[in-house]
């Protein structure tokens, strides 16, 4: 059994901005089930402590951070037996909205000192100086927010072992060097092997040049943020380290994500009786206004409507998928100009093309469940959860060959998809390379056979965290000191 403090800056359903909330709810849930002691530290954000509140909170404890007073609260995840403790300033408490930015889409001017003083608690709980009688084995951290922590830990001779995972290398946390002086760091760190990054402090540098070991959320992705392409300019730091970082593969919650038994949905189905999941498609059609055929294939898209989400490359093929005999369902937010472009040719074809902007859980469980493809062209992508979420409900992905996407979905000719054919691949991010696999899916749905064997191939995958909780155990026992 390890004692795990598993810092990170969001955790569904506390709080949850994108894919770390999900990973920081379910992988320590999955450790649990496997013996380990797990806490999750946590900023107290004021929606935080209102959901807290809820379910139970008390103080356990205040610490003292270059002269503001930290409260530690401690609380539990909603529906778990997982601890949670949170780190209360008023910079974190006494502030509404996004954990980031600000209502006008700009990182919060004192972000900086924020996720410092959080990495400062995280330091005194790893060290046993916060009254706790706890002290972890572990200290696993979580992108840019919490890659302090190892950084602050390497100063100290007896300190617990760290794991810095890397969710999205494109944030690296970057701030100037009067920050830097500011923060009263060694100087020392001021190193292009340590914090420095081109004359800028990234914090994201603190987990990647001093924890123990490092992993990212899909073996792809491990290679890929070694290259100049998907390195973001870490490529050097990450190649010097690359015996150290190990790609493992994000996990789903299959009990939410069970088209057998999801209560969001309008028709359950599983993988035998997938053939029943056309009427989800037809509930789905009423509701959304669109023409009602069973036999006509629905392409589905959730997401950011943001440049890395290849939104770029859907636009860019637009006409020619328009010239198709299809109906498209598309539910995201994002860039303004692409979710004005999106809802002005919803107008123009209201019989071939629903979007919704915004973010509703229960319709993106409607449209998994009633979607025939799911289209995710991501110009890159870490992990990916939704192609999985996808694979699961039978819907079968068009995804560009990057990260997690690479590593999940596989196209196999149509007389030979034997047991891996579950989707459609393409390898160059164009708007043509996508319509290409677009019209491939759209031959192979006119063949039952293969369609029906592609979705039994899609629904029999483990995607559990079962398997990713197990690889990370391994990684921890190698890190460990006995």
């Amino acid at each position: 059994m390890q004692k795990i403090l598993f810092a990170t800056s969001e955790a569904h359903p506390l709080i949850k901005t994108g894919g770390l909330a999900d990973v920081a709810s379910s992988l320590p849930r999955a450790l649990l089930k496997r013996g380990h002691d797990v806490k999750i530290l946590l900023p107290a954000y004021a929606s935080v402590l209102v959901k807290a509140k809820e379910i139970g909170v008390k103080k356990i404890g205040e610490l003292n951070i270059t002269g503001q007073t930290i409260s530690l609260w401690q609380t539990r995840l909603p529906s778990s037996r997982v601890t949670v403790l949170l780190v209360d300033i008023p910079q974190f408490s006494e502030r509404e909205g996004n954990p980031y930015c600000t209502p006008e889409g700009s990182d919060w001017s004192d972000n900086h000192w924020r996720f410092f003083v959080f990495s400062k608690a995280a330091e005194a709980i790893a060290l046993n100086q916060a009254n706790l009688d706890w002290q972890p084995d572990i200290v696993h951290c979580n992108d840019w927010q919490t890659a302090l922590i190892p950084a602050l830990l390497a100063q100290h001779e007896h300190k617990p072992a760290s794991v810095f995972t890397i969710h999205n290398l494109a944030y690296r946390g970057l701030f100037s060097y009067q920050i830097f002086t500011e923060l009263g760091l060694p100087d020392e760190h001021w190193h292009h092997e340590k914090l420095e990054f081109y004359d800028q402090l990234s914090f994201m540098k603190g987990g990647l040049a001093f924890a123990d070991a490092i992993t990212t959320v899909s073996q792809s992705y491990a290679k890929e943020i070694q290259t100049p392409e998907f390195g973001c300019g870490l490529e050097g730091v990450l190649q010097s380290r690359s015996k150290d970082l190990t790609g493992v593969l994000n996990g789903i919650d299959m009990d939410e994500w069970n088209p057998g038994s999801d209560k969001l949905i309008t028709y359950n189905y599983n993988r035998r009786t997938v053939n029943q999941k056309f009427k989800n498609k037809i509930a789905l059609q009423e509701k959304l206004g669109l023409p009602v055929n069973e036999s006509i294939p629905l392409l589905g898209f959730i997401g950011r409507l943001v440049e890395q989400k290849g939104v770029d490359l859907i636009l860019g093929q637009i006409d020619k998928l328009l010239e198709q005999d299809c109906q498209l369902v598309i539910l995201g937010s994002g860039v303004a100009s692409y979710e004005q472009i999106l809802k002005t040719i919803a107008q123009q074809y209201p019989d071939k093309v629903s979007v919704t902007i915004g973010y509703n859980e229960n319709f993106a469980h409607q449209i998994e469940a009633s979607a025939d493809l799911f289209l995710m062209p991501s110009v890159f992508e870490p992990c990916g959860l939704n192609q999985m979420y996808s694979l699961r409900y039978g819907t079968l992905p068009i995804v560009n060959a990057v990260g997690g996407l690479r590593d999940t979905v596989f196209e196999k000719p149509f007389d030979d998809i034997g047991t891996d054919g579950n989707g459609f691949v393409f390898h160059l991010p164009t708007a043509e390379d996508l319509h290409a696999a677009i019209l491939r899916a759209l031959a192979c749905y006119k063949l039952p056979d293969a369609w029906k064997k592609m979705q039994q191939n899609a629904m029999s995958q483990d995607f559990s965290w079962e398997k990713s909780a197990e690889r990370y155990e391994e990684i921890y026992n190698g890190i460990v000191k006995i």
